[in-house]
């Protein structure tokens, strides 16, 4: 007998960063989203038809809207997806540059709505959402670069908190305290996933909780939702207007719901059912189980976005995958605890969900760039992963070293 013929033996490629050789896509992720925004446009429709018919003389005004956003997303997310998110490096210092001029051009325009300033163009472009994720971007470039720096505080971390900060301080003169709030925790989870000091850490952690209570003091709309969310925990009865309807949009949606489209809490003064507040729409009309099944979604979405970090290519891909898979559930997080009670009212959108462009568009450019990254690391990093250990291992105690330790990877400048 001759020796046995090998079947389906791959040599396997030599991987070449922003050289995608694959058309592989993570199917995981793919499902996942796909049913979010199935689920979105569902609730859409039928939280918004009466506020859309009402404001522009047309039911179906802002469903169609929400759909030309998804659609443009959608696209988006396609063309980032084979955009290798490496050439960030090279884009994301003029991003961020224009990021900040529109956070600038908020606050000179002035274009109040909600008691805030927080949008261009009639409320269509909310330059906050530009900024999470772009930061998301920033922070993860500057970590690989200055990598061989994660111990100088000076050249490392002081610039790096500096530009952070500025962009989080335009958020927050908005105010948006929740916005600013989301990108100084990512900045902080980026700092610590890539190995930064420890001390360096607790001082940033340090300044950021004293900056949060010094503006819940300042900040007059902050005070009062703080003050009525203290009052809500001690007793429900005594929570904000907007949490009292929400919870009774809860309590009748009960464990099955009243069915799609048959909910009332909307036509009777629960405030933004389309946007903030469609969880509480989506729980009155599908109850807890379909509460439920959006939650175990969103969970689903941590495990695909980590799995995807921990078999990235490199420490950037890592980074990157892990900051935007948790800026989309720390929204999601803060938006669905807000209607619960569990967090002061904080005019969060729920990803993929609530109605609204801006926010629409950059989650799905998050997905997009998380895409790539599984697809670069599909496409060739198995034989690269086969001589080293995962840039991401959840499973280790020592997994923030294992990230730190990227020349393990060959990066390059």
């Amino acid at each position: 007998m001759g020796e046995p013929t090998m079947i389906n033996a791959v040599t396997p490629k030599p991987h070449r960063r922003g050289n995608v050789q694959s058309l592989s896509f993570d199917v995981g992720l793919l499902v996942i989203i796909a049913s979010l925004l199935v689920i979105g446009l569902l609730m859409v429709y039928s939280a918004s038809w009466d506020v859309s018919l009402s404001a522009y003389a047309s039911e179906n005004y802002i469903f169609l809207r929400q759909v030309l956003w998804v659609v443009l997303g959608i696209v988006g997310a396609a063309v980032l997806s084979f955009f290798d998110y490496h050439r960030f490096r090279r884009w994301v210092v003029p991003m961020m540059l224009g990021v900040i001029l529109m956070l600038l051009a908020v606050l000179v325009i002035r274009e109040v709505r909600y008691n805030s300033s927080r949008a261009l163009v009639e409320g269509s472009v909310q330059p906050a959402e530009f900024a999470k994720l772009v930061s998301i971007l920033y922070i993860s470039v500057w970590l690989t670069n200055k990598k061989d720096m994660l111990k100088d505080f000076k050249n490392y971390l002081l610039p790096l908190s500096f530009g952070t900060g500025f962009v989080v301080a335009l958020i927050l003169a908005q105010p948006d305290l929740s916005a600013g709030l989301t990108v100084l925790v990512l900045g902080i989870l980026l700092l610590f996933l890539a190995g930064g000091d420890w001390k360096h850490i607790a001082i940033v952690v340090l300044v950021g909780v004293l900056g949060f209570f010094l503006l819940i003091n300042v900040m007059p709309t902050g005070k009062i939702r703080f003050a009525q969310y203290i009052s809500g925990l001690e007793n429900p009865t005594e929570s904000s207007y907007h949490i009292r309807r929400t919870y009774e949009a809860i309590i009748k949606g009960g464990v099955f719901g009243v069915g799609l489209g048959k909910a009332n809490t909307k036509f009777t003064g629960l405030p933004l059912p389309h946007t903030d507040s469609i969880f509480a729409v989506l729980a009155e009309e599908t109850g807890i189980v379909g509460a439920m099944l959006v939650i175990g979604l969103y969970a689903l979405l941590i495990w695909r976005g980590l799995k995807i970090a921990r078999n990235a290519p490199d420490q950037l891909g890592s980074l990157l995958a892990f900051g935007l898979t948790g800026w989309i559930v720390i929204e999601a997080m803060i938006n669905v605890w807000v209607i619960v009670g569990l967090l002061p009212f904080a005019g969060n959108a729920l990803p993929f969900i609530s109605a609204g462009g801006s926010s629409m568009v950059t989650s799905l450019a998050a997905v997009g760039i998380i895409m790539n990254v599984a697809r670069q690391g599909l496409s060739g990093a198995a034989s690269e992963r086969s001589n080293t250990s995962a840039t991401v291992d959840l499973r280790r105690r020592d997994w923030r070293r294992s990230v730190s330790g990227a020349d393990r990877y060959g990066e390059t400048e």
